[in-house]
């Protein structure tokens, strides 16, 4: 696409920011909203509304190439993003649910499930593409250095059953008894030929009229099905029932031409990325030259006339301001000599006051608190009399700065005539007009030390002429020595944890990690990768009060919005609710590994397995885990995002760990609440754990170690359909009329995604993948590899159901489905009296 289209989609972005801004940031607070289904569809609309412009954000910063566009850009885009987040942690605040369903509202908004699909912003690992490259040599050389691991080398032979062995044997001597029989009757063939041929030499041939009309009726015949077959088949793909060929070359598609353009542009936007940070450099320079002896001239002009405009004022000299409140700046802000003074008395008398005050600690003290009581309970009070009951949106920490860059658009960016820059290189007098700011503030401060001087030696010449004597200079050494004093406070303080690796470089401690298995290359999967549909009676099922399934393309949504969103953004992190860790939880085959591969690749990520058969026997002791736990956590912090993950995260918090069980699993039960507590804000690590079999574990621990869980049901009949179609054209394989993908999607129910690609690579081998043109594929060549797995049965989806409800979130919910008799949300009311009555028979007996 053009340079045109992107900014026509970064403005269609901006006006619907411009509508939505007054409506989060009303003039007056709105009153509190009681009904709950009012607050879910306003949240859910924002919801969407929020999706879409960010949709239209990414595209436009991943492809625009002016490099001063995409710094406003940038700024609406994590804002954008962290509202999102703050949204969605309303709703789910509200409806105590971790999956929310859009049907309803999309089909109201005319929108497709496809337009509320949450984009992974590419600059997250666009922008940081060298250091990953890096980062990839280095884990490649230390690996290539180590070889083989002895799992690896586990992994490659094959451990075989006695029945598989058999089934083995029997096909390769099958095989050869087969071969010796093809050979034996090629020989017999072969003589039957010879006599055929002998008795037809003297046989009387055909007219040839007769022969000739015969080739004509069969070659046309064959001609003719021909082209009819292709017309059906081109037919077929036209309308979409059948897919394409791959006998089309791709690059002549529209997609891949549409790829290779962006690949283009992003080359662009780093070639123009250092023509501007140059031109930063060499503008300010000039204006320095050319613009700076003529500001310092102005200035010293400006503020000798204000100390002249003071004297006749006031009849003295006046204090020239500190350089904490910007120096002489403070004076250029269109303000009269009268005002600038007031405000420097008023500061005077303030510092007095402070200091009046630390002479009567002891007795202010005592009155503060009891006032601070009264005031306490006075608020009480109000607040119960004031407030109304009802939901309040709480204050967002981004709409401030997406009001800030939508204004930056509007008044730089909206109407600027960029006809001539064909390009879409820097702008030199935008780069002028910040530079010349930058220049005055430098320029200002060399002035201000002149210009104090110079009132020193007017004050003093006045104070000669008066018989006074200056105390100023004093004033100012008091003041330096109280700030050295504060700082010396806040070092005592802040107290710092003792660093076990204080001698050891980062390479040392990385290089060791990697050794010891610790640190691990991740496998390059992406969140697209994980395919599921979308559930399109979510809502209408909720109207019913019948909680649906979640499907895979909720899961999906979930692991982008917890995940894959916040460890990107450093602005994003710091400021949004945070989340420390995740439980992705689900039975086996449904793809929990390939969501942890896929948050560590979309972020450029690093990956620590604490999982405990791959920590034991490392480390041993408290001292080793403790170090262990050092090194991960500083190595992490020193090059964020990192991602800590343990795998089968329930046996840390099993009651008793089995008999025999050597890899020690409740070893990091103590430490694990202690390295949550470590991760700052500012610091984008995330626990990720994950569990086939999450209500073995102790529920209260083991919730409070992972914050947000994830549950991954099995997949439904949709999504099915998906992967087998996804799955046979990955591996090789040809969709035709002759499979029926739709009854193979009903009959695989209760099968996951790793039964599904199980079952696909056991048939698509080299030679079925050859003999396809000859013998196209059936459904019924998938049910016997699917007939040797074990489904997921009801009575494990029973169980992890009944779990989550156990959960702090799952009694919500549960509370929330169960409302009293003719009221909304009582159920837990009614609950509480039950408990009273309870409670007073007890007392009775």
């Amino acid at each position: 696409m053009s340079h045109s289209t992107y900014n026509q989609l970064w403005s269609e972005a901006q006006a619907s920011i411009t509508d939505l801004v007054p409506l989060e940031l009303p003039a007056e607070p709105p009153k509190p909203e009681k009904d709950r289904n009012t607050v879910y569809q306003m949240l859910a609309t924002l919801y969407i509304k929020y999706i879409q412009i960010l949709r239209k954000l990414e595209s436009c910063y991943d492809q625009i190439v002016h490099p001063q566009k995409r710094r406003v850009l940038r700024q609406v885009l994590d804002g954008t993003i962290g509202r999102l987040l703050e949204v969605k942690n309303e709703m789910v605040n509200l409806e105590f649910s971790e999956f929310h369903y859009f049907d309803d509202i999309l089909s109201d908004l005319k929108l497709t499930p496809d337009d509320i699909e949450i984009p992974v912003p590419k600059y997250y690992v666009n922008e940081r593409k060298k250091i990953l490259q890096q980062r990839e040599q280095i884990l490649g050389k230390i690996l290539s250095k180590m070889g083989p691991s002895d799992s690896d080398k586990a992994k490659d032979v094959k451990q075989m059953s006695l029945e598989e062995a058999i089934r083995l044997i029997q096909v390769h001597e099958r095989a050869r008894q087969g071969r010796l029989r093809a050979k034996f009757m090629k020989e017999i063939r072969m003589e039957e030929e010879k006599d055929r041929i002998a008795q037809q030499r003297g046989a009387p041939t055909l007219d040839p009229d007769v022969a000739a009309t015969k080739i004509q009726k069969i070659w046309k015949g064959f001609a003719r099905r021909k082209i009819t077959k292709r017309q059906r088949d081109e037919e077929m793909i036209f309308i979409g029932m059948t897919p394409a060929k791959e006998e089309r070359v791709k690059k002549n598609l529209p997609q891949t031409k549409a790829a290779n353009t962006e690949v283009i542009r992003r080359g662009k936007q780093e070639e123009h990325e250092i023509e501007y940070q140059q031109a930063l450099v060499t503008v300010k320079e000039k204006i320095r030259e050319v613009e700076g002896p003529d500001m310092k001239e102005r200035m010293q002009d400006q503020i000798r006339q204000w100390f002249i405009e003071c004297r006749d004022a006031t009849g003295k000299f006046p204090d020239y301001p500190d350089e904490e409140d910007g120096g002489s700046a403070k004076l250029f802000k269109e303000k009269t000599p009268e005002e600038v003074e007031a405000e420097l008395a008023a500061k005077a008398e303030e510092k007095g006051k402070k200091k009046g005050k630390k002479g009567k600690k002891s007795g202010k003290k005592k009155k503060g608190k009891k006032s601070g009581k009264k005031g306490k309970k006075g608020k009480k009070g109000g607040d119960d009399e004031e407030e109304e009951p009802g939901w309040k949106m709480m204050p967002s920490k981004f709409l401030p700065d997406i009001s800030l860059g939508s204004n930056g658009y509007k008044d730089v960016w909206q109407n600027r005539d960029e006809s001539v820059n064909f390009q879409q290189q820097h702008d030199v007098e935008l780069i002028k007009e910040e530079k010349r700011v930058e220049v005055e503030d430098e320029v200002r401060i060399q002035v201000d030390e002149l210009m104090r001087e110079e009132l020193n030696n007017l004050k003093m010449a006045l104070d000669r002429d008066k018989g006074k004597k200056g105390k100023k200079g004093k004033k100012s050494g008091k003041k330096k020595k109280k700030k050295g004093k504060k700082s010396g406070k806040k070092g005592k303080k802040g107290k710092k944890e003792k660093d076990l690796t204080a001698d050891r470089t980062l390479e040392s401690l990385y290089e060791e990690l990697i050794q010891q298995g610790i640190l691990k290359q991740c496998p390059k999967i992406y969140l697209k990768d994980f395919i599921g549909d979308y559930n399109y009676l979510g809502s209408t099922l909720r109207q019913i009060d019948i909680e649906p399934q979640p499907s895979l393309s909720d899961v999906r949504q979930l692991v982008a919005l917890y995940g894959i969103l916040p460890l990107g953004s450093p602005f994003v992190h710091e400021n949004m609710p945070q989340i420390k860790s995740i439980l992705i939880s689900g039975p086996r085959g449904v793809g929990k590994k390939m969501l942890l591969h896929a948050i560590c690749t979309e972020t450029g990520a690093n990956l620590f397995d604490l999982t405990p058969e791959n920590i034991a026997g490392k480390y041993p002791g408290k001292s080793g885990l403790a170090m262990l736990i050092h090194m991960v956590t500083k190595v992490g912090k020193l090059q964020q995002p990192s991602i800590i993950y343990i795998g089968n995260c329930e046996k840390t918090f099993v009651k008793k760990a089995p008999k025999g069980d050597k890899t020690d699993p409740k070893r990091l039960k103590k430490d694990l609440p202690k390295i949550l507590k470590g991760f700052k804000p500012e610091d984008r690590i995330l626990l990720v754990g994950t569990s086939t079999a999450p209500f073995e574990a102790e529920l209260k621990p083991f919730v409070k170690s992972y914050e947000r869980i994830i549950m991954i049901p099995r997949p439904d009949y949709a999504s099915r359909f998906l992967l087998w179609r996804h799955l046979i054209q990955e591996y090789n394989g040809i969709i035709t009329q002759h499979l029926d993908i739709s009854s193979l999607t009903k009959i695989t129910d209760g099968y996951t995604q790793g039964h599904i690609i199980d079952a696909v690579k056991y048939i698509l081998t080299e030679r079925r993948i050859s003999q396809l043109s000859k013998k196209p594929l059936a459904a019924v060549e998938f049910i016997s590899p699917l007939a040797r797995i074990d489904p997921i049965y009801k009575e494990e989806e029973t169980a992890f159901k009944s779990w989550y409800e156990k959960t702090p979130l799952g009694k919500k919910r549960s509370k929330l489905a169960k409302p009293a008799d003719g009221e909304d949300g009582g159920g837990g009311k009614k609950g509480k009296g039950k408990k009273k009555g309870k409670k007073g028979k007890k007392k009775k007996k």
